[in-house]
């Protein structure tokens, strides 16, 4: 390790010491052109340098970064990043896996405690706490309190872990989410580590790490399988990648946000198509956007399919350190380090990129996105005819907008009480429902209050993800547009579910000073809790008396998030319509209790003497908000708050937690339970066989996520999950969430491809089934494997283009694995869950360029043979397909293998990249 083939290792001179370090400027003097390479890739050589030991990463792999072309390459690299971050969901399976391989070292005669991570991991708990309280100045107690009820078992396991792992950190429940974390306390910028000075880079367990490339730190969002294997010491190898240059230009106009500018850049991206390539930010635009607006870019990475969206280290990172609380020292560190080695923002126009995107911030609207994926933005002018048009094509609608001053005349009628503050239970509800050209709408009679449900109504609204509570501008500025609303005599609809969730308890600090948040609470957006809720479908349940009206008369109802993430039954699976927007916007549309209104043009709604009060109303201007920036935004509220962050609450220093180097399995728990794939391995591997007469569990189209494949969200009782766990005498109201059951796989096997949304082409019904072929009967996508697992059928899955898109979801590939598929033949993949598939041994396969599962004519009720597989593998080759009907006619046709490198060859002979970790441990 260590060694210097180029001879480039110096001295960095500086007022705390000298520190080694790999000169860049060295190799700039030595003939290579350093300055034309883009940032991101200068990091990633300096990464190489550093970490070359001639083995697992060697001289070519050097020569492949340094000779970086702005054409696609098919070249694999190597990765070792500094430091691992992630998220409870995530990261108690991944913890789970490192106890089953200390449990698997044991029972094979080794030290256990040899196994642990070798760089630093840090675990934030930001997943877990739901929305059950809202709107009441008790709902974050309360929501604390069930969080812990209903996740002792998995936070007594990561206490464990804690104690138990070297560099291994947890930060409790109730600090705030992940990559706001990361972005306000854990990066540093450039780390000083054993005499040496390089720079902070990352992966993490979560698909939105990438935020962090906002304070010019180099990470992007792995699987927990790859982010194991990166903690065990091993490199993560990628294709390099091309690099998009997004050139900012302008200023964005007064009146629009960060957000705005955001849903703006994930169209664009998308359009130029920037699926697993590196996009770098420049120009002169990026003089007028503070961290926390670059970092707002930078979070949305997954949805632009980029890997990271990275800006460079400059004037305004360094002012955004100090505003943040880190030490003078750090901050003259990061400076002196990155201007001595060629990774200050300078000299831009020399960088060459692969390909140019511009966006002039000058022509940024006020913008929302939606209703189901991240990309589809729409103007808010354009909002209202949009919704119209959407509620008539996709969900055969005839649009009929309702009066709103009838509605206002029935609020005021109905006295002061919300919906939301009811005790009844829906069986003492009033229900009056209305079909006009199918548009329905249902008038809810409760404790004396009438309100209308319409197709549109907003139930959700949430302030809430990394994605904007991050930022103050947008938070202080939604506050703003509360205490302008309550001036104005306005109040949220009684229909509207509303929480605040933000993601550090700076947040909470600073608007408390700026007293906006009595103001946020008087709208009853309450604090429900620090962490990730609405985003990943945390968003708990609707009302009864909401919930009775949407499904008896199958409402087509909205919510409103700001949150980066509305894939189909992620925010609620009763919601069909999910916008994303700013904290302000949803403060408005809370306001204005519906999707289809003209911001511009109608009111928002009437105050008490029935005068309308419009948008331009209540909208703060820019100076409001910068002024109040500057009174309330102090480096003490980051000392404070992360000065304590590794305590948590009492409920959190009173749990217990056992000791010792093997984890204490017990076969009752069905939360946290041993990982199966170690247990008994061999010591040899067995080479890969061809695949003969397969039979396809499912066949999917385009934009297949990972929220389709891997279980998340809550289940019901006649679910396989619900089944097994009534079977294990677990009631109902303790089922939880799949996610707080991910360290137990005989739940997650059950809940894979389980989605209420999922369409599968071979079932009649949609969700979680599929057709058994041999009997010609449909049941559970579980149920099936059970059945062709008995027989020894192996398994395969159709799908379209761009498969495995959004979270980085490590069960979306261990659940694939547990229910017997050998392969997954689609159109493309997104980069995350392609490699999670090769880490759990199963082969990625793509059609080649043209074809389809549809061009070609496969049905998926054939039986497939895939061959050329045990006549030796290379990247990327093809094989020979063939499809057998029933009739027995043949389709042949070719795939070409996605094992992209020599090493995912390695790891797929292993059945897995843990498997591939674990026998070398035990060899060694």
């Amino acid at each position: 390790m260590n060694q210097d083939p180029y001879q480039i290792k110096s001295s960095l001179k500086t007022e705390s010491g000298n520190y080694d370090f790999w000169s860049l400027e060295k190799l700039q003097n030595a003939g290579h052109d350093i300055k034309k390479l883009p940032f991101s890739i200068r990091i990633l050589l300096e990464n190489a340098l550093r970490n070359y030991d001639n083995f697992s990463i060697t001289e070519e792999h050097l020569k492949t970064i340094l000779n970086w072309k702005p054409e696609p390459s098919d070249a694999d690299i190597p990765y070792k990043p500094a430091r691992v971050l992630m998220q409870d969901f995530t990261g108690v399976p991944a913890v789970v896996d490192i106890a089953s391989l200390r449990s698997e070292a044991q029972r094979k005669g080794k030290n256990p405690e040899q196994i642990n991570p070798l760089i630093p991991v840090d675990l934030v708990i930001d997943h877990s706490v739901q929305v059950d309280y809202f709107g009441t100045n008790y709902s974050y107690q309360r929501n604390v309190e069930v969080e812990y009820e209903r996740n002792s078992e998995r936070y007594q396991f990561l206490k464990w872990a804690q104690k138990s792992f070297d560099n291994f950190s947890v930060v409790p429940p109730g600090m705030g989410i992940c990559h706001q974390v990361n972005l306000e306390y854990l990066a540093q910028g450039v780390i000083l580590r054993d005499g040496k000075v390089f720079p902070d880079t990352l992966v993490g367990t979560d698909s939105h790490t990438p935020m962090v490339n906002g304070i010019g730190v180099v990470g992007w969002g792995v699987g927990g399988i790859e982010a194991e294997a990166a903690l065990l010491g091993q490199p993560i190898f990628f294709i390099m990648p091309e690099v998009v240059g997004l050139k900012l230009t302008g200023k964005l106009p007064a009146g629009t946000t960060a957000t705005d500018m955001v849903l703006t850049i994930t169209e664009l991206l998308r359009n130029h198509g920037v699926v697993g390539k590196f996009v770098e930010v420049f120009g002169p635009g990026l003089d007028h956007l503070t961290v926390p607006d670059r970092a707002t870019i930078s979070n949305m990475s997954p949805e632009f399919g980029c890997t990271v969206s990275y800006f460079p280290i400059d004037d305004r990172t360094l002012d955004y350190m100090g505003k943040t609380n880190r030490s003078k020292e750090q901050i003259q560190l990061v400076e002196d380090y990155c201007k001595a080695n060629m990774l200050w923002r300078q000299e831009e126009e020399l960088i060459q990129y692969s390909s140019l995107v511009e966006l002039d911030l000058g022509t940024v609207e006020a913008t929302v996105s939606g209703p189901k994926r991240p990309q589809d933005k729409i103007l808010v002018r354009n909002f209202k005819p949009k919704f119209e048009e959407l509620l008539k094509s996709v969900h055969g609608r005839d649009y009929i907008p309702m009066d709103r001053r009838e509605v206002g005349r029935m609020l005021a009628e109905g006295g002061g009480q919300s919906a939301n503050d009811a005790k009844d239970s829906p069986q003492d509800v009033a229900y009056k429902t209305e079909v006009k050209n199918g548009l329905k709408s249902v008038t809810v009679d409760l404790n004396y209050e009438k309100f209308k449900l319409h197709d549109g109504s907003i139930v959700i609204a949430a302030i809430t993800s990394c994605t904007n509570t991050s930022n103050p501008a947008v938070m202080l500025g939604a506050g703003l547009v509360a205490r302008k609303a309550i001036e104005k005599g306005l109040d949220v609809k009684p229909w509207v579910k509303t929480s605040l969730a933000p993601g550090s308890k700076v947040v909470t600090d600073y608007l408390e000073k700026a007293g906006l948040l009595d103001e946020l609470e008087a709208l009853k957006f309450h604090t429900v809790g620090y962490g990730c809720t609405s985003c990943i479908g945390n968003s708990g349940p609707l009302p009864p008396h909401i919930a009775k009206a949407v499904e008896e008369n199958d409402l087509v109802v909205a919510s409103v998030l700001s949150g980066n993430r509305n894939f189909e039954a992620r925010v609620h699976p009763q919601v069909k319509m999910n916008y994303l927007m700013s904290p302000m916007l949803v403060v408005v549309y809370a306001l204005a209790g519906r999707v289809d209104v003209d911001l511009y043009n109608e009111p928002l709604g009437y105050d008490p003497n029935q005068e309308p009060v419009y948008l331009k109303d209540i909208w703060p201007s820019t100076a409001e908000i910068d002024e109040i920036s500057r009174q309330v935004l102090t480096p003490d509220d980051y000392k404070k708050n992360y000065g304590e962050i590794f305590e948590g609450n009492e409920i959190w220093q009173n749990l217990e937690s056992g000791k010792g180097a093997i984890y204490p399995w017990d076969d009752a728990s069905t939360y946290i339970k041993e990982a199966p794939f170690f247990k008994g391995i061999s010591m040899d591997i067995e080479e890969p066989k061809d695949i003969r007469q397969a039979r396809v569990l499912l066949k999917l189209g385009d934009s297949i996520t990972t929220d389709h494949i891997s279980p998340a969200g809550s289940f019901k009782t006649d679910t396989p999950a619900g089944k097994y766990l009534v079977g294990r005498g677990v009631q109902r109201p303790d089922f939880n969430s799949y996610g707080s059951r991910r360290g137990n796989d005989e739940v997650m096997v059950r809940g894979t491809f389980a989605n209420v949304r999922i369409k599968n082409q071979l079932a009649i019904q949609e969700g979680g089934f599929t057709k058994y072929i041999p009997e010609d009967e449909e049941m559970s996508v579980f149920e099936a494997s059970e059945k062709y697992q008995a027989a020894n059928t192996p398994l395969i899955v159709l799908a379209g283009k761009e498969y495995g898109s959004g979270s980085s979801r490590d069960w979306a590939a261990k659940g694939t694995n547990l229910l017997g598929i050998k392969a997954v033949i689609a159109e493309s993949y997104e980069r995350i869950h392609r490699s999670n598939l090769v880490g759990m041994g199963v082969l990625p396969l793509q059609f080649v360029a043209g074809e389809s599962a549809d061009s070609l004519g496969l049905t998926g009720l054939e039986s497939f043979t895939i061959l050329g597989i045990e006549n030796g593998l290379k990247p990327g080759q093809l094989f020979d397909a063939k499809a057998v009907d029933k009739d027995g006619k043949e389709i042949d046709f070719k795939v070409k293998s996605r094992l992209d490198s020599d090493v995912e060859i390695a790891y797929y002979k292993h059945g897995g990249i843990l498997n591939y970790v674990l026998r070398n441990f035990l060899k060694d």
